[in-house]
């Protein structure tokens, strides 16, 4: 049976790590945890060490966070949806947006609940997802600051999730003069810029964040250790947080080349089929997930003598070569992932989750 393990003293590290980090250079920061998709046990590991902003993509998350502590602040990271506003205010302290609309809503649902909720305004800066285009933002902003029980305590920003826009000081400096025009227009204070991610920690180690950028929220570089200028482990971090335990429930010697007339598979993939390959063998095992638990090329086969083959929704199947190392039926196969991989295996029902 798969299942995913969690290296609880591998977290640790890695958070320890970029607690010192985060403070020699004077920021304030949250985790991001929507990677572990509401997972219970997972959760609480963040609270036990010691986190105390938690910032997730999915109400019903921030919701078990409210459950296992109270005390953490919430943040949602998306802009809501209509339909989710009542529990935008009951469950997240912390609000992104960049629609009027959406924030009128939250207002009025905030004067109902008798709360004041917060919110950090998203400013476009090239990625082209979410955010207010900046020669919009001061009327933006000046609309905003007038809604009862909204309190407007970040800029903030987001790069490199849709197109790939990597950050810059150029960029962050841009972010940070929005906030310098508005305080100074509207005599109003703006606590946070928010403008490092996990993909800007890496301007840290180079000093390319400016002094106006004050506020980071991290998720992939805590769970993998990875700069993801160079895509490379960080010095002094882990790589190893998460690993998923695959079993061979058969292996086989069998033909190199499918035998037959080829029609697209179930992912409307046609095969193509490479003749110089006719009449060889090789044996050929089968693991317990599939493409319902991960796509393959988010495994991560370094240290591994096999090749993935491919995959179906519930099997995985590797070409081990003529099986030198001697595997058997009943033999587990780990795998090191790729942020994406572990996303969709957290996100599955099927594959059992383990603290180690």
């Amino acid at each position: 049976m798969a299942y995913l393990n969690l290296y609880k003293a591998n977290l640790e590290h890695n958070y320890t790590f970029l607690t010192r980090l985060f403070e020699e250079h004077g920021l304030s920061w949250g985790v991001v945890s929507k990677l572990l998709c509401g997972n219970k046990k997972y959760l609480k590991l963040l609270i036990e060490l010691g986190i105390r902003e938690i910032h997730d993509s999915r109400i019903s998350n921030l919701r078990r966070i409210k459950e296992l502590e109270p005390g953490v602040q919430t943040v949602y990271i998306k802009p809501p949806a209509r339909g989710s506003i009542s529990n935008i205010i009951s469950f997240a302290d912390v609000s992104m947006n960049t629609e009027y609309y959406t924030l009128k809503l939250l207002s009025d649902e905030a004067v109902r609940q008798q709360k004041q909720h917060k919110v950090i305004i998203m400013v476009e800066t090239g990625d082209l997802r979410e955010g207010v285009m900046g020669e919009n933002l001061v009327n933006f902003y000046e609309k905003v600051f007038d809604l009862p029980n909204i309190e407007v305590i970040g800029l903030g920003t987001n790069l490199n999730c849709l197109h790939g826009v990597m950050p810059s000081q150029d960029k962050l400096v841009q972010l940070s003069l929005y906030k310098q025009i508005i305080e100074l227009k509207f005599n109003r204070s703006i606590p946070w810029i928010s403008g490092g991610t996990s993909v800007t920690v890496p301007l840290l180690f180079s000093k390319q964040i400016p002094r106006g950028i004050n506020h980071f929220r991290v998720g992939e570089i805590l769970y993998f250790g990875l700069n993801l200028f160079t895509n490379q482990t960080v010095e002094g971090m882990r790589d190893d947080v998460f690993e998923l335990f695959t079993e061979i429930i058969e292996i086989t010697r069998k033909p190199m080349v499918p035998i037959g007339e080829m029609a697209a598979n179930p992912q409307g993939q046609v095969h193509e089929v490479d003749s110089t390959l006719f009449g060889q063998y090789s044996c050929r095992a089968i693991l317990d997930v599939g493409l319902l638990d991960i796509d393959p090329k988010y495994l991560i086969l370094e240290g591994h003598d096999f090749e993935v083959v491919g995959a179906s929704s519930d099997m995985l199947v590797i070409d081990l070569g003529q099986n030198e190392r001697g595997y058997k039926v009943g033999d587990v196969i780990p795998f090191k992932l790729r942020y994406m991989g572990a996303l969709s295996v957290l996100n599955s029902y099927y594959v059992e989750k383990r603290i180690a």
